[in-house]
């Protein structure tokens, strides 16, 4: 069997004979057939989704709440926050949010974090963090867990409405500038295919993606069905 190549996630399913559905950035070795990801998500019934979060600071989020009354950034201190749109994966995408191929306007994000410790060996904090992202007509997906300002993390899927009804999985927070620009990998179980607008290959995260220009204008052709704004 193949081995991961270091740093990859753990997410790797076997298919019959031989055959590996590897979520991550490739497999290393020889002897193992990579399927395709609508093929495993066939197999393994999980599907791949991939939107990009993109603060455009224009409401006034996020929030600070300094509960704990410290200079310091201290247990028990808020982040209430929203972004403004989704932009899924095609080939170009961000968030407020954005698809991941970034050629789409999804909707938003929203919800609150808490922080649980402040790390200033890593110079960040890490955060419990619950929040939904909304993709108008589809519905939503909700999600909790560990948000580490300093490096990538998992968050449990906890569940959805919509297409995303009864979803259940885990999702890949990838930081490209915290706290304004998130790249996120969903792993999703439990739901039916998912509709063709909201998948494509994603653009390769990077500090400098941006939008297609349509999508940050909300251009009708390039945002989804009543986008949540």
């Amino acid at each position: 069997m193949a081995s991961l190549p270091s740093g990859a996630s753990s997410l790797m399913l076997k298919a019959p004979l031989g055959s590996v559905c590897i979520f991550a950035d490739g497999v290393a070795g020889t002897g193992v057939e990579e399927l395709s990801k609508k093929e495993c998500a066939e197999i393994t019934g999980i599907q791949e989704l991939h939107v990009y979060e993109m603060n455009e600071r224009d409401r006034s989020s996020p929030a600070y709440l300094r509960l704990s009354q410290k200079q310091v950034n201290s247990l028990g201190d808020m982040v209430p926050f929203t972004n403004k749109e989704v932009y899924v994966t095609h080939m170009k995408t961000t968030v407020q949010i954005y698809s991941g191929n970034l050629e789409k306007r999804l909707g938003i994000s929203a919800g609150i974090c808490i922080l649980i410790q402040h790390v200033p060996e890593k110079k960040g904090d890490r955060y419990e963090a619950i929040y939904s992202l909304y993709f108008g007509d589809y519905g939503h997906i909700s999600i909790q867990g560990p948000y580490l300002t300093y490096e990538n993390t998992y968050l449990a899927v906890t569940g959805g409405s919509g297409v995303f009804k009864g979803a259940r999985g885990q999702v890949k927070l990838h930081q490209l500038i915290f706290p304004f620009k998130i790249f996120y990998t969903f792993y999703l179980e439990g739901i039916p295919p998912l509709p063709a607008e909201l998948l494509g290959e994603p653009v390769p995260p990077s500090p400098a993606v941006e939008p297609n220009p349509a999508a940050k204008a909300t251009e009708p052709h390039a945002t989804i069905p009543n986008f949540t704004n």
